[in-house]
């Protein structure tokens, strides 16, 4: 199967073929990274800008990684240009092209900011996240490793637990699972699990016991700390007493179930401290699969050339 697209943007637009492809692509470059001299020809000559309009410093250095590690030249405009600027996507894209990059990483606070960049650069974009919209790369490390865990995604039970308003990597992650075959049920305070949601699939529950019983993943979506203290969430004692995922809802699911959380969780709130440090947490699992995703994200990307700077000269001749 060939990844014929320019840009990566969406796991909504994308079907399960080509995850399960983006997947497999990521298993062959772990063999890159457990070698002593991780260096992959695969992107040499290429170049990879990364525009991170909002702070993630390991994102960023997962990207960076994945593009050092392929050969690629990088340029990090978030430390060698004022990105505050009052400059629209639309010239930023402009300008990038210019310069002869190939591909661009982004990450921005406005919904829909990676799909204008793309329209108006030839560069290949990877969306990093966009405002509320989604952060498709880091949902598939996510998807990794649940394949990784479970062999497979058909008829598993995936519980989503936490903020599902506001968690852009949940969106990517229901989008996948439901394509991929999976059971996905949402758990959390009325106020942050938007109805729609129902209408595509979902299972929307306000009872944890009755959301994680017989699952085979538990995902955590992080409350942010704006939620806390007003419209969305009272306090966080709240939340913690009807949704935190401790040892006795943990028994609830099946005997081999695994926990997963994107990062800086909220210890005793979130998750208790047992989970946490229990042998089905896997959020080591999910940081370390981040730099095999991104690295195949880069190279089958490349394979169409729809970003390559010498390609469009050619065109253009």
């Amino acid at each position: 199967m060939f990844f014929d697209r320019k840009d990566f943007i969406s796991l909504r637009e994308i079907n399960a073929e080509e995850i399960l492809y983006i997947l497999s692509t990521a298993e062959t470059m772990k063999i890159v990274l457990r070698q002593a001299n991780k260096k992959a020809p695969h992107l040499r000559g290429k170049s990879v800008i990364l525009m991170f309009y909002e702070k993630s410093t390991r994102a960023r250095m997962s990207y960076e990684l994945a593009a050092q590690y392929l050969s690629a030249n990088i340029v990090d405009m978030t430390l060698t240009y004022d990105l505050g600027e009052e400059n629209s996507l639309a010239d930023m894209g402009n300008l990038i092209d210019q310069m002869g990059a190939d591909f661009i990483v982004i990450r921005h606070p406005m919904s829909g900011s990676a799909r204008l960049l793309a329209e108006h650069a030839h560069a290949g974009v990877i969306n990093a996240g966009d405002g509320l919209n989604e952060n498709p790369s880091q949902s598939m490390l996510d998807l990794m490793t649940i394949k990784t865990q479970k062999g497979g995604f058909e008829g598993l039970k995936v519980t989503i637990v936490g903020d599902i308003a506001h968690s852009r990597l949940t969106h990517s992650n229901i989008w996948a699972l439901l394509k991929l075959g999976t059971e996905v049920t949402l758990v959390g305070p009325p106020t942050l699990i938007p109805d729609e949601w129902a209408e595509f699939g979902p299972r929307i529950t306000y009872n944890t016991a009755d959301a994680v019983r017989g699952a085979d993943v538990i995902m955590v979506a992080k409350v942010r700390d704006a939620d806390v203290g007003g419209q969305y969430l009272p306090s966080i004692n709240e939340y913690r007493n009807l949704f935190k995922i401790d040892e006795r809802l943990l028994k609830l699911a099946k005997p081999d179930a695994i926990v997963m959380h994107p990062g800086l969780v909220g210890r005793g709130a979130e998750l208790s401290s047992q989970v946490i440090d229990s042998h089905q947490c896997l959020s080591n699992d999910q940081i370390a699969n981040g730099v095999a995703v991104r690295m195949a994200l880069m190279y089958l990307l490349s394979l169409t050339g729809a970003g390559s700077y010498a390609r469009r000269e050619e065109t253009r001749l």
